[in-house]
């Protein structure tokens, strides 16, 4: 359990750190950078954390937008705060990672001002190119995650949910090559490529039926061919490929490539496939989720364990999962239904009073539930045990 004083003081930390995490927040929005090129955001972070008295490491794992600031006792238990800050290309913050970068910021630098009554370490990592680029595979792949005990985030959402899924996910990126011809005078001789490529849409959208619930399958052509008179000899699609385990990821994986290579046998063209992979499942860890949701409950919201009647996506915090115990809980920002991730109205939301104040109380609940986690031992070893069984 944590006491009333550690509480106290963490919120009075974060309260006290207020304006300057508010300006945090609108500076990152306010200047949206892709994937591994936040180095504006980078920036301010560690701006901010070098003016708290905290030592901030840079290019963690080839990163150069990547950070980590630690503090407290080594050799006790580590929990790491993560943050994130990249957008997404022509709408900006439409995730909130403005927002998920301010509470992180907050959650560790009020954490860290208790570390001396608790003993312990707490880790804030500054994780890059969430959208698409696996930022977090980077971290584990060179180390960041060694001897973590558990790892955090928040995510801005239009509901309050402490365990919502993440699918597994990959991309399938497609080239057909077949044989030009004029369209209007000789359309026999040619081979179409763009044919292939349209078909396997077709054929995609005809296995749907074998889709177990929770696979999603959504593409789009990137060429198309240069000019309608011309049999296209080269055309390409990309699709992403979601599930909620990696079985059946793998699974429909398979039925995707059946269908591309079965279009091309089709039309006599040929067809390469490149997978790039993506993000494992979420593994929510219900020991720490439940020990947030009553931290967050403490500041005023009552949040569901789990929401089956909202979609998921996919994030690289499901990796993490799989390498340390790890909760990823969703706070709202809008109104239920008002608006979703990647939706400009989002975008909008994440610039709020309203924001702000939701990252405001995750902090306060992640920062709570990460102190509670260095100084209870048997809330370490309920998360490690979850953790393990899942392995299982």
């Amino acid at each position: 359990m944590l006491s009333f004083e550690l509480a106290r003081a963490i919120d009075e930390t974060i309260d006290r750190e207020r304006p300057a995490l508010a300006k945090l927040s609108h500076d990152i929005h306010s200047n949206p950078e892709l994937r591994f090129a936040e180095h504006k955001a980078a920036a301010w972070i560690a701006e901010l954390l070098r003016a708290r008295g905290c030592e901030v490491e840079h290019g963690l794992a080839g990163m150069p937008t990547a950070l980590r600031a630690k503090k407290g006792k080594v050799g006790g238990p580590k929990v790491a705060i993560l943050g994130e800050y990249d957008a997404l290309p022509e709408i900006g913050h439409a995730c909130g990672h403005n927002l998920i970068a301010a509470s992180a910021v907050g959650a560790f630098l009020a954490a860290a001002a208790v570390t001396d009554r608790t003993g312990g370490e707490v880790v804030f990592l500054g994780t890059p190119a969430e959208e698409g680029g696996g930022g977090k595979i980077k971290l584990i792949e060179g180390g960041a995650f060694d001897g973590i005990d558990a790892a955090m985030m928040f995510h801005p959402f239009d509901r309050d949910v402490l365990a919502h899924p993440a699918l597994a996910s990959l991309w399938l990126a497609m080239t057909f090559r077949g044989a030009p011809a004029h369209a209007a005078a000789a359309p026999h001789d040619g081979k179409s490529a763009l044919q292939a490529c349209l078909d396997t849409f077709r054929l995609i959208d005809g296995q749907r039926v074998r889709f177990r619930d929770g696979v999603r399958v959504h593409g789009y052509v990137t060429n198309g061919g240069q000019a309608v008179n011309v049999i296209p000899e080269l055309a390409s699609c990309e699709f992403s490929v979601r599930a909620r385990d990696t079985n059946e990821l793998a699974r429909v994986r398979g039925i995707v490539e059946r269908c591309a290579k079965a279009a091309a046998l089709a039309s006599e063209v040929e067809v390469d496939l490149v997978v790039r992979q993506g993000y494992r499942d979420m593994r929510n860890n219900m020991a720490i989720a439940r020990a947030f949701g009553a931290h967050l409950g403490s500041l005023g919201r009552q949040a569901r364990e789990t929401d089956e009647r909202v979609g998921a996506g996919s994030t690289d915090m499901g990796d993490v999962s799989h390498v340390v115990p790890s909760i990823h809980p969703y706070l709202a920002i809008v109104g239920e239904n008002e608006a979703l991730c990647h939706q400009r109205a989002f975008a909008t939301a994440a610039a709020t009073e309203r924001g702000l104040s939701t990252a405001l109380a995750a902090a306060k609940a992640l920062a709570r539930t990460a102190v509670e986690l260095l100084v209870d031992e048997q809330l370490r070893a309920s998360a490690r045990a979850e953790w393990d069984d899942h392995r299982a």
